[in-house]
């Protein structure tokens, strides 16, 4: 059984129901839906595509993203969803790497013709309108025969330190994610409604998932992208929406809500569930998150690597403020999902006791079957069937994960461990401060030493003097930054995470000009 068979599934039970929307208009029914994508099926195999050939997908939210989607899993193809916001030589590297044929994109994400391909398809052409036209019922296949060991999404991670690799993920991988939802994050009934604000090219693409096998409705905002107004204006539209946000897509939301004073009950009218990961929330954040928006929060920690499967901060666990350990677990997130084993271990595999950080390891059925064309990462980044994931972290006895940071990202100096992530944490408690990152820069006498790049409410004037005081009073001296740098914003991919790559160099190059 291949994911194509959930859409078939539905076709069948339930053809007229809703399911794609562009904006608040109906752009397909479910029989509609599974029309289209049957019918590019037909036609990219009638055009000498096979099963496990590649089709690239490069273009902006849009509602023909999922009908192309399941068209390729139809046919027995495998996806690869590109960001919209790569450079073209970028997306070049990526076709020639995953050797595809084909590429369907937006003209304004690829308004010139992309190399190495034999055929580029623009999807609000008429050359789209002809391959997505249904087909009589005669001629209409039931989707191609896969495996659940056979690949189904061939997803390249951000390469914000290199050459990204593709990470191989199967339809099994996919369906595990899709049915964990149910229990791990939210259920999903017929009636409920997910909205793609966020590049559906990665998870919040993938959350079709568990929403199509719910036979919800999926909502495509008609910007195609995140403008807090139009997606509280589509949740009163169309009932309360659930999505997959980035921390500073949720800050967005929450910001919107605060500056319209719309309240939390008007935004329960908006909002049924906001999925958060791909980057941290702080808790001061998810804090002021919940006092305004009410509680319709889940976390979730998953790499490209275990798509969306790693653990889950539950609704009900933002919610039990009466915990003793209330503060920690909002900080962590959260315990184990359901069809994963995790544990924490050290350079050698070798588990850590509780309370101790090491690198975080995640098994199951979830994890992807390797890299693209890349057996020597695949056999760095999956021993024994447990996937090492460069994060660090630790567990505490109840088994809630609490990240520290990317491995790569661990500061040493003078001999000592310091965790970037516990200096930002104690920087966005001062007054002023919006954002913070924090880097290690080589130095002679101490290996490395702090350097915090910070980004203050506009208006608002800090000295480097008071953030120091600042640090000194919140955590050991040893851990504060010996070097403050006031910046208006700090560089970020589209998913929000922070380029701490970008900050180092260009903390080197100020250094450089210091010295010339």
């Amino acid at each position: 059984m291949s994911l194509a068979h959930l859409l078939a599934r539905h076709a069948q039970l339930t053809p007229d129901r809703d399911a794609i929307f562009n904006g608040t208009a109906l752009h397909a029914t479910y029989g509609q839906w599974a029309e289209r994508s049957a019918a590019l099926a037909h036609r990219m195999q009638a055009a000498g595509l096979v099963p496990g050939d590649r089709v690239v997908l490069f273009m902006r939210n849009h509602p023909r993203y999922l009908e192309i989607l399941w068209a390729a899993w139809w046919a027995g193809l495998v996806v690869v969803p590109v960001n919209a916001k790569l450079h073209a030589r970028e997306v070049e590297w990526i076709i020639d790497n995953a050797q595809a044929r084909w590429v369907f994109v937006t003209a304004d994400v690829a308004p010139d013709a992309l190399a190495g391909l034999e055929r580029q398809i623009d999807v609000e052409t008429t050359q789209a309108d002809a391959l997505l036209a249904p087909l009589s019922k005669a001629a209409v296949a039931m989707p191609t025969v896969r495996q659940p060991d056979d690949t189904a999404w061939l997803f390249y991670t951000s390469g914000t330190t290199g050459r990204p690799k593709g990470v191989m993920l199967t339809h099994r991988n996919l369906m595990t994610m899709g049915l964990t939802y149910f229990v791990d994050v939210d259920p999903v009934s017929p009636t409920d409604a997910i909205v793609y604000g966020a590049p559906m090219s990665h998870g919040a693409g993938i959350y079709a998932i568990p929403h199509l096998m719910a036979g919800a409705r999926h909502v495509v905002p008609a910007s195609g992208g995140v403008d807090p107004a139009e997606l509280f204006a589509l949740g009163r539209a169309l009932g309360p929406l659930s999505t997959f946000a980035a921390p500073t897509i949720v800050k967005r939301l929450v910001d919107h809500v605060e500056e319209t004073g719309i309240g939390p009950d008007d935004a329960a009218q908006s909002f049924k569930t906001i999925v958060y990961g791909g980057a941290p929330m702080y808790g001061a954040d998810i804090a002021r998150a919940l006092r305004i928006m009410g509680p319709r929060f889940v976390q979730i920690y998953g790499q490209g690597e275990t798509p969306m499967v790693g653990t889950a901060l539950s609704r009900a666990h933002l919610a039990d403020q009466g915990h003793p350990r209330y503060a920690e677990r909002m900080a962590s997130v959260g315990v184990a999902q359901t069809p994963v084993q995790l544990r924490v271990a050290d350079e050698h595999g070798v588990n850590l006791p509780v309370g101790d950080i090491g690198e975080v390891l995640i098994k199951g059925d979830s994890v992807m079957a390797g890299y693209w064309r890349n057996p020597d990462a695949t056999a760095t980044a999956i021993r024994d069937g447990w996937l090492f994931t460069g994060d660090v972290g630790c567990l505490d006895a109840d088994g809630f994960l609490t990240l520290k940071d990317r491995s790569k990202d661990l500061i040493i100096s003078g001999g000592s461990n310091i965790y970037p992530r516990e200096v930002e944490e104690v920087l966005l408690m001062a007054p002023g401060v919006v954002e913070a990152a924090v880097v290690g820069a080589p130095d002679p006498e101490w290996g490395e030493v702090v350097v915090a790049f910070v980004v203050t409410q506009p208006g608002t004037s800090i000295s480097t003097q008071a953030l120091d005081q600042h640090c000194l009073a919140h955590i050991a001296r040893f851990k504060r930054p010996k070097c403050y740098v006031l910046v208006d914003s700090l560089p970020k991919n589209n998913y929000g995470k922070v380029l701490k790559t970008a900050l180092r160099a260009q903390f080197a190059a100020r250094q450089n000009e210091s010295t010339a």
